[in-house]
């Protein structure tokens, strides 16, 4: 076995199932072993923002890790902003970055794509990942690798490998995985103790889950927990789409005053919030309508407990919720009412608008059954709100641009699901191209492009500025060039009519090109960006 067979392996073993990568000069040796080996399949994009898009959303919905391979500097610098959103919103990405030799760095020499010096990529990617490994030393690499990976899984956040072109096919042993962490078994129960004192004399107790429930693989341990404990059950806006097929029957998503008056009321006056995973974010909390008091929640995340000012460190999701299912046991409650999402397109001439989209998703998923989503930033998102509760992946928190279309690629090819994808005008231009790579692999997802000629969202923000106006590109036309089909639609007819087109259509994308009316933005939009303008004092 050589050193880059011990890492894929190790890789595999630790649950990756698929890498996404770009090659470069320093990272041929490598992807030649990936090639040649076997153990993952490859699947190479177009740009390296795309690569890491596609891991990062493979990795959320397979609650498992995912890998970007890149060749050095131009490859792995250029897929920072990437790798920075799976940091910030905690989806396990492991990166692995070729690097040049021993000897070529030894000669005094600037190397191509070097920056300040030959360590300023690793310590740039120190900012954006959990731990880092330099695989320089074979007789150390095997255990370097198993640390990292095993920090990778029980953080669930991103990692770094920087392997040297002239060691890639150098004799290295196997990585044996390391053991769980212990768990302090006392003070879980000492927590659980407390957190159920505090929901049994509560009043109105609430549950609201959040990503790291799909990071850790919790959602069938949480449905559990959520009919034994027979309390109001809701998800924070980074967590849409958890619990989609369960039985616990979500009561809809937490927006503040952005969303459905009676569940932000439920959730603001509750005298016991059980977080569990949430992330404490303005997107989650920054649209409240009033500030909520976050001494009344029990907050379980990041590895600890708090509840007001008690914190209990070192405890995992995982082992909490054990411990909470290992001490209640009720009857199961009986299902909630939830959401009622809009539904019944009208098929007439009239424009389409933002809630349409929505209307139209839904009649879809009730004619030929759900699909997972993956959605940009911008109105798409939050149009997406408004569809029935499905797998979505999504940069809620760190809200960067471009995530769609690759994060849809990324999402057919850990699953082997059909998505939608939804995704702005102005996004598409940025990412929307690597859609030319489904015909190599036979992804088929069906693209819903949001055209108003605008950086919508922004102009919401700032509807002043006319740098937020973009040109009409005529995105299905481009599609036929992509290896796709595309149409362009106007009017509510003829969107049902393409959506039930696309359902026809399999082993080639179909990119529906929403045209909008100016200034059309969703409620929940418009709701939002006031209650985010207006926490922020302005």
């Amino acid at each position: 076995m050589n050193l880059a067979e011990s890492l894929l392996s190790a890789l595999r073993d630790h649950g990756a199932r698929e890498i996404f990568g770009i090659p470069g000069d320093f990272a041929l040796p490598f992807f030649k072993v990936i090639e040649t080996s076997n153990i993952l399949p490859l699947y190479t994009l177009s740009h390296e923002p795309g690569v890491g898009f596609a891991a990062d959303a493979a990795a959320r919905i397979r609650s498992a890790p995912s890998v970007a391979a890149v060749t050095y500097g131009a490859g792995a610098l250029n897929m920072v902003n990437a790798v920075a959103s799976a940091y910030a919103e905690k989806a396990p990405v492991v990166v692995v970055s070729g690097a040049p030799g021993r000897a070529e760095s030894s000669r005094g020499l600037l190397l191509h794509h070097q920056v300040k010096s030959l360590d300023s990529q690793h310590q740039i990617y120190r900012e954006i990942t959990c731990d880092q490994a330099r695989l320089d030393d074979l007789r150390t690499a095997p255990e370097a690798i198993a640390r990292v990976l095993h920090n990778c899984v029980t953080q669930s956040r991103p990692v770094y490998f920087e392997i040297p072109r002239n060691l890639v096919a150098e004799p290295c042993a196997a990585v044996t995985r390391l053991s769980a962490d212990p768990v302090d078994v006392e003070a879980v129960e000492t927590c659980v103790d407390e957190v159920l004192e505090r929901l049994q004399r509560a009043a109105s107790p609430v549950l609201m889950v959040g990503v790291e429930i799909r990071r850790f693989g919790l959602e069938q341990k949480i449905e559990l927990l959520a009919r034994r404990l027979g309390i109001p059950v809701v998800t924070s806006f980074l967590g849409r789409g958890l619990l989609a097929h369960s039985t616990a029957r979500v009561l809809g998503t937490y927006m503040g005053i952005a969303g459905d008056p009676e569940l932000t009321q439920l959730v603001e006056q509750s005298d016991a919030l059980l977080l569990l995973g949430v992330i404490l974010s303005d997107t989650n909390f920054g649209v409240s309508s009033h500030r909520l008091n976050l001494r009344h929640a029990i907050h379980a995340e990041d590895g600890a407990v708090r509840l007001g000012h008690h914190i209990y460190p070192h405890i995992p999701l995982e082992a909490f919720v054990d411990a909470l299912l290992a001490r209640v046991d009720r009857p199961e409650a009986t299902p909630t009412p939830v959401h009622a999402y809009p539904r019944n397109l009208m098929h007439d001439d009239q424009p389409i608008t933002p809630t349409d989209i929505a209307r139209a998703v839904n009649d879809f998923f009730a004619a030929h059954g759900s699909m997972p989503l993956a959605s940009d930033m911008g109105d798409c998102l939050f149009t997406a709100l408004d569809m029935d509760n499905t797998e979505l992946v999504a940069p809620g928190y760190y809200a960067t641009m471009g995530y769609g279309v690759p994060a849809g690629l990324g999402l057919q090819a850990a699953t082997g699901r059909r998505p939608i994808i939804l995704v702005g005008d102005g996004a598409f231009q940025m990412t929307g191209w690597e859609l030319g790579n489904c015909r190599r692999y036979g992804w088929d997802p069906i693209v819903l492009v949001f055209n108003n000629r605008s950086w919508e969202m922004l102009r919401v923000f700032q509807p002043e500025s006319g740098f937020n106006n973009l040109d009409d590109w005529n995105f299905a036309v481009l599609a036929q060039g992509l290896g796709g089909i595309g149409v362009r639609v106007t009017t509510r007819a003829e969107l049902a009519m393409a959506l039930e087109r696309a359902a026809s259509i399999r082993g080639r994308f179909v990119l529906i090109e929403i045209v909008l009316p100016p200034n059309a933005v969703s409620a929940t939009l418009a709701r939002f960006v006031a209650g985010l303008t207006m926490g922020r004092g302005k």
